[in-house]
């Protein structure tokens, strides 16, 4: 049996090497079938939209919309509530099956047994 993982995703299209990274870590920790929990925040959170993954490109990488669909069917994708709220979006605007949530669900998460948290 794995260990959860938690990987926050701080950078988006401002830093595309590292928010590739968090993202291909996450989708193979799906495949490999652990429980993954993916929290965007910061630019990230723009990929909590519809659309927007597509937007995003980095030679020699994994397409981001084919690693965040294989994240949300395995695992699960928070984004930060102030981190929406700053970019003026809610929860009926995210792709369905992300959640918005604050720091208190993410404290919740990284502190429980066993986790291993990763942040990008």
């Amino acid at each position: 049996m794995t260990r959860p993982l938690v990987v926050k995703v701080t950078a988006g299209m401002d830093a595309p090497e590292r928010c590739s990274q968090a993202f291909t870590v996450a989708a193979v920790a799906v495949a490999a079938g652990a429980d993954v929990s993916v929290w965007l925040t910061g630019e990230s959170a723009w990929f909590a939209l519809p659309g927007r993954a597509a937007e995003f490109d980095l030679p020699h990488a994994a397409p981001l919309p084919d690693l965040l669909a294989g994240i949300l069917a395995g695992g699960r994708v928070t984004v930060c509530t102030q981190c929406a709220a700053r970019r003026s979006f809610g929860p009926d605007d995210v792709i369905p099956g992300i959640r918005i949530a604050g720091a208190a669900a993410f404290v919740d998460e990284v502190l429980a047994d066993a986790v291993q948290a990763l942040v990008y």
